[in-house]
Order: structure tokens, then C-alpha cells, then sequence
């Protein structure tokens, strides 16, 4: 957040020491309220934005005069969603806003969900402009029944989800007393019209033509002036895409010259037995790769396949949509790994297939599943902590089951990453802990001088450390007389 990163840059050596004893959860409430209501805005940010609070603090903190400090706390991937809500209608737009964007994407990849009846109210009173990413912080629950929902703001939210819906639930939208509502429900019967595509099709390629090739009705003269006098060089692969194609085109896409427009096609579930023959053996990998995990094919089809499959990847939290069981299982016990892959994500996989999984040769199945289940064990999460080295490997360390007893073993890791873990081993020599806080990595050092079994002499040197000061004031075995002192000599 750009307005916290200009404070901490302006803040001094001084204030950014209280910022760390912000965040000590040792330190008691009254020393916080302090802070709180006295402190420079770098410990207030800290205070709002990077810890859990007691309800005496969050009571301060939602009447604070400044809203700077209230936006942070809504934000706050630390914060309990019912705490959070307490914000839900701060005079200051800039505390809406925070609300409604919620815990950045790149702390949080799915946050916790606000309250359903807060939701509601947010749709029902807030600026459109604020509820662009207020559905990533709705409950599976009311995502449902926002289609439904007595509020004609929440429906017309709601139909967004168009293609999910019954055919009941669509002629009663399209019927919708809201005019809004009505409005949103016939953009999409629009897009289901092949006549009202070929009038709209932009003759350019834009944002607006690739919408209306991949993901809407197209008429005959609509593909055929795609075929033969396409606007733009991905026109083919986008039609490719389109569920609408008529399987003439399908077919004859499946022989392509672009090997793009023949993997597109090799995803389709409407490939006749001919075309996935020819696909089997394309001459390009990804086309085949593509076509490997077809869900036609049989077991025996896919291992006669030629296919290569990636070893790394962006193996992250995934959302928790509903998924077949069956087919969930099927996948569970297919020979391929990218099958595998994806029930692995199930969040409701049960415990034999997450015993089997979790042995898996495969690293993505191994992976995903220490991102996605519960239950995920410890010696698998930290196995993929060790193994993984992509985008979300952090997430790793937020599972419920990550272990900690045991982990001062890896204090001579050549990955600093993984020697940074010591830091979450309980009982980890202080003499090992004050070497750490030495060490070459900086993030190394942060967090073991944040270790509690730091000795107390080294804690108090590095207070005066300009670098690790922050750190050394949020350690819980720091001195009560000392945080004492920084909030005296500091607010």
C-alpha cells in the first residue's frame, strides 16, 4: 500500500523501533492504546495493519481520529472479519474502499469472508466503484443465493453468475421487477444472440472483440469472416475457444497450421474420436499435453500419448468451488499428474486420498494439495516448503499444520528461506538463535531476532541497531520496563 510505504520512508530510526513494539504480542493493551491514541503513524500502521488486536484496542481504533490508521485496520489480513465490519459504514471513503478491496492478494490470496449481512449492506449502500473485489470476500453461501436474494442491488450482483444458473432462476431474473437487474440478465441473453454478436463484433481487434469470439453465440458469417479475413492474428484461437463453434469448424480448426488454435481445440469436450486421434500425435508437445487429460479419453488412451508435463509451476491456494466427487476421485487415481493435479485442490478430498496424494511422485500433486487441504499433514507442508521455491510458497507457512518443533535443524540451509524457519522452532538454542541474527540474509536476521529464546544481551544491543531495531522491539521476551521506555521516550 503506497500510503503505508510513504510513512514508514518518512518515519525515524526511533519511530520505526515503536512500530516494531507495536506489533510485540507480548506487549499489553494499555501500552498499545498508548500508541494508539499517541504514537507516530508508523507504529500506528503497524498497530492496525500487521497484528490481531483485543477487543479494548478495536474499540479505540474504530472511533480513531485518524482515518489513515481506520483504512489499514480494514484491510488488515490479521483482523477478524466481524472486527473489520465495524467499519462498514466509516464516514471516510478511504476506510469503504479498504474495506471493500480487502487483504492484498499479495498477503492473502483468499481472504476470510465478511459477514453475510454485512455484504448485503455493502452492496445495498456502497459506490459501484467501491465493489469491484467485494465478491472475492463473499461467503460460497451467499454467492449462491445472490441470484435469489430479496435485494434487487445483490441480484443484480448475482447474475453475474449467469451460466451456473437454472433455467428457472434466469427467466425470473430476466423478469425482474429491479430494471437493473432485468438490464444485467439481458447483456447475457444478448451475447447467447448470433445476429446482436455479428451487429456489435468490433471490426478491430480490442478488449471487446476477444470478449464476444470466445464467449459468445456466433453466427455462421461472423466464423467465416474469421476464417478466411480475420482482424487480428489470434482471431482463429480465440473462435477456437468459443463453446458456440459448430463442429464442422471444430474439426476443421483441429488441423490448423497454428499450433495455438489446435491446442484450444484439443480442450474442447466436443472433439470427435478422429480429431483426438490426430491430436494424440501432433507434432507440437503442448497440443498433446492438451489433449492428455481430455476427459474422454481412457486411462490406456492418455499413458499412449506422448506428453511431457512441467515440473515447476504456480501452485497456490485455490478457491473452494464444489466439485464432483466422482470425478474428483477419478482424477485422485488417474496415472497423470495434471489430473492428479487438480484433485488435489479439492479442499473436501477425503482421507484416503489425501493419504495417497500426499505420497504422490509427482511435485505439483504434492504441492497443491499442502496449499489446498486442511488436513494437509505436517511432513507434507513441510516438505513442499523445502521443495518449492514458486510464487506462493509462503502461503505454506499460514497451513494450520506446518510444524515448528524440529526446525532449528535446517540452520545451515544454503536457502535462506529455509534457515529463516529456525525462527519458528520453539526450542531453538539461543546460541543457534544469536549466531542467526548474523547472518547474511537480512530476512534471516529479522526473524530470529524476533525469536524469543534470543538471549537478553544480544536483545538489547540489537535495540540499538538501526537495521534490527524494529525486530528486536516486536521480540515477547523484550524487557516490560524496556517497552515501557520506547513508548515513553518515543509517543
Amino acid at each position: 500500500m503506497w500510503m503505508r510505504e510513504k510513512i514508514w520512508n518518512e518515519a525515524t530510526p526511533a519511530e520505526r523501533r515503536l512500530a516494531g513494539l507495536a506489533v510485540n504480542p507480548a506487549a499489553p493493551d494499555r501500552l498499545l492504546l498508548r500508541i494508539l491514541a499517541e504514537g507516530p503513524p508508523a507504529a500506528r500502521m503497524a498497530l492496525c495493519g500487521d497484528r490481531d488486536l483485543s477487543v479494548p484496542v478495536v474499540d479505540a481504533l474504530v472511533s480513531h481520529s485518524d482515518p489513515r490508521a481506520r483504512a489499514v485496520f480494514a484491510s488488515s489480513p490479521h483482523a477478524d472479519p466481524v472486527q473489520r465490519a465495524r467499519l462498514v459504514d466509516d464516514p471516510e471513503w478511504l476506510v469503504r474502499a479498504h474495506l471493500a478491496e480487502g487483504p492484498s492478494r499479495r498477503l492473502v490470496t483468499w481472504p476470510r469472508p465478511l459477514p453475510d449481512e454485512v455484504v448485503v449492506h455493502m452492496f445495498t449502500t456502497y459506490e459501484n466503484e467501491l465493489l469491484g473485489n467485494l465478491y472475492r470476500q463473499t461467503s460460497p453461501g451467499l454467492r449462491r443465493r445472490m441470484p435469489t436474494h430479496p435485494e434487487a442491488k445483490v441480484r443484480r450482483a448475482g447474475v453475474g453468475n449467469w451460466s451456473a444458473l437454472s433455467a428457472h432462476v434466469r427467466a425470473a431474473l430476466l423478469a425482474d421487477p429491479d430494471p437493473g437487474v432485468r438490464e444485467g440478465a439481458s447483456s447475457y441473453v444478448r451475447n447467447e444472440d448470433p445476429s446482436w454478436v455479428e451487429r456489435e463484433l468490433p471490426d478491430h481487434s480490442c478488449h471487446a472483440r476477444t470478449h464476444l469470439l470466445m464467449h459468445c453465440a456466433l453466427s455462421r458469417a461472423v466464423i467465416d469472416s474469421v476464417l478466411t479475413a480475420p482482424a487480428g492474428k489470434e482471431d482463429r484461437a480465440m473462435i477456437a475457444h468459443n463453446p458456440s463453434l459448430p463442429p464442422d469448424v471444430v474439426v476443421l480448426l483441429a488441423g490448423d497450421n497454428d499450433p495455438h488454435v489446435r491446442e484450444t481445440i484439443a480442450g474442447r469436450t466436443d472433439l470427435g474420436s478422429s480429431e483426438r486421434a490426430a491430436l494424440a500425435v501432433d507434432p507440437d508437445p503442448e497440443v498433446r499435453l492438451t489433449l492428455s487429460v481430455h476427459p474422454a479419453l481412457t486411462e490406456s488412451e492418455r499413458a499412449a500419448i506422448d506428453y511431457t508435463v512441467p515440473e515447476g509451476g504456480d501452485f497456490g491456494p485455490q478457491p473452494a468451488w464444489p466439485r464432483d466427487p466422482a470425478v474428483v476421485r477419478l482424477n485422485a487415481l488417474s496415472g497423470h499428474p495434471l489430473l492428479r493435479r487438480r484433485a488435489a485442490a479439492d479442499h473436501n478430498l477425503p482421507p484416503d486420498l489425501v493419504a495417497l496424494l500426499a505420497a504422490d511422485a509427482d511435485h505439483g500433486v504434492r504441492v497443491t494439495l499442502a496449499q489446498n487441504h486442511p488436513d494437509a499433514p505436517a511432513a507434507l507442508l513441510l516438505g513442499s516448503f523445502l521443495e518449492y521455491t514458486g510464487h506462493h510458497r509462503a502461503d505454506l507457512l499460514t497451513r494450520p499444520h506446518f510444524p515448528t518443533v524440529g526446525l532449528a535443524a535446517h540452520a545451515e540451509h544454503e536457502d535462506p528461506a529455509v534457515r529463516a524457519l529456525v525462527a519458528r522452532d520453539p526450542e531453538a538454542d539461543p546460541e543457534l538463535v544469536e549466531r542467526l541474527t548474523r547472518d547474511p540474509d537480512p530476512a534471516v536476521r529479522a526473524a530470529l531476532t524476533r525469536h524469543p529464546n534470543l538471549p537478553a544481551a544480544r536483545l538489547a544491543e540489537l535495540l540499538g541497531d538501526e537495521e534490527l531495531a524494529p525486530h528486536a522491539a516486536a521480540n515477547p521476551a523484550l524487557d516490560p520496563a524496556l517497552m515501557e521506555e520506547l513508548v515513553e521516550t518515543t509517543c
